[in-house]
């Protein structure tokens, strides 16, 4: 009897191998936390810490990595996770997560209301937190329903939808995965043509327009279960001079915004719709994670640096972490921390935000650590009841070994 894992061509229905690995690849959680502080360094106003990142030196920015990187975690976690418990461990689990996150979004609006209240000042039509003294009541409701939300915010009510939906966008992902793919191009394509929105209370739209941000999400679970059929084509040399090149001529546009021999041609991109995610941006994404691919490889040494394992810490941390760097960056606004014409005070401040990310995400991991010995033994109680089973035959364990250690092993991933 043949093993369909052999097979070059995984069949509908089948386990993908990423989903059977017990490993962790340590980008996911390195760029996810870098992506954390760019955010917070993008976020503080007038900062010249901001061209540390990605913002100006092309069209995207941290918001299309964290949205990619979060469609790639679901699939690892939730994937595994049915591995483990069937479908209804998945939308348990799927559930939950989107509780929290749902929670974190009511509490960091909350957090967002005091600091103003404490600031005073202008702050509060800054941070779209005014209507929420005016009419209190009526904002609550709102933000209970994810109509409201507070600056820099919202990113957290699509995220909430995505892991509410996603049990289902599993079921069909490895079903059908490259017909999924398709539908989530369709739906995005339709925003653009038909000009299609979600309203936000108390006027405008989502700024995350989720219609459109979710094929970047589909897009990160895609890449997942059908992980083996795309690596060669991203790895490859056209690809990956076609990436360059067009990473180069975005980086000659971005730059040269303000200079008029360039204007006409600026003036055809700019301003990029960021709500809607952009084609421009999305492509420029694209380029970026081919080449970003090719320069650093699965175990690439460079992983386990200081820096590089600091921002792992915030990665594996991603929503403490980013509400954190909301509150941080809202605090930065105050009167008291006059920054607008003074960059030492702006690097000061940009440089203090990501320690604080850094400690706290340290001390959570910390913290994590002390409950994990009793899982851990737990597991390893269970692997050695399956390993004393008798099974009859030492090349049928052999093979049978690996599956339910896969199986009972469980996920490292955090979506």
């Amino acid at each position: 009897m043949h093993d369909r894992t052999d097979t070059s061509k995984r069949l509908i229905g089948d386990t993908p191998p990423e989903f059977r690995s017990t490993g962790r690849d340590l980008r996911i959680d390195v760029c996810r936390g870098i992506a954390l502080w760019w955010i917070f360094l993008d976020h503080v106003p007038n900062n010249v810490g901001s061209w540390l990142t990605l913002r100006n030196y092309g069209f995207c920015d941290a918001a299309e990595i964290f949205m990619f990187i979060s469609g790639v975690t679901c699939a690892l976690a939730y994937g595994r996770a049915r591995q483990r418990d069937g479908w209804r461990g998945v939308i348990g689990r799927s559930l939950r997560r989107g509780w929290d996150i749902y929670v974190a979004f009511l509490l960091l609006t909350l957090a967002c209301a005091v600091l103003v209240y404490i600031a005073g000042g202008d702050l509060a039509d800054d941070s779209n937190t005014r209507v929420l003294f005016e009419r209190p009541g009526a904002t609550l409701a709102h933000a209970a329903i994810l109509q409201f939300r507070p600056v820099n915010t919202d990113v957290l009510p699509v995220f909430v939808i995505c892991h509410v939906m996603f049990a289902p966008l599993l079921w069909l992902l490895l079903r059908a995965p490259n017909v999924t793919l398709a539908l989530s191009l369709l739906l995005y394509a339709l925003v653009h043509i038909l000009g299609w929105h979600v309203a936000a209370w108390p006027d405008g739209f989502w700024f995350f327009n989720p219609l459109a941000w979710q094929f970047l999400i589909v897009l990160g679970a895609w890449s997942v279960i059908e992980g083996r059929t795309i690596r060669g084509w991203m790895t490859s040399r056209p690809a990956l001079i076609f990436s360059a090149l067009f990473l180069a001529m975005i980086l000659v546009l971005a730059l040269g915004r303000d200079i008029k021999a360039l204007q006409a041609v600026t003036d055809l991109v700019f301003p990029l719709d960021k709500s809607n995610l952009s084609p421009l941006r999305l492509l420029h994404f694209l380029a970026l994670a081919i080449v970003t691919s090719w320069l650093v490889p699965a175990g690439w040494r460079g992983l386990s640096t200081p820096i590089l394992r600091s921002a792992r810490w915030c990665g594996e941390n991603s929503l403490p972490i980013y509400c954190l760097g909301v509150l941080l960056a809202l605090a930065s606004q105050l009167d008291l921390l006059d920054i607008s014409n003074r960059p030492s005070v702006q690097i000061a401040l940009s440089l203090v935000g990501v320690l604080t990310m850094i400690a706290v995400a340290a001390l959570l991991n910390a913290l994590g650590a002390k409950r994990k010995p009793a899982g851990v033994a737990v597991d390893r109680d269970i692997s050695a009841a399956v390993a004393d089973h008798n099974v009859g035959d030492r090349a049928r364990r052999t093979v049978l070994d690996p599956q339910l250690r896969a199986i009972i092993a469980p996920s490292t991933y955090r979506p």
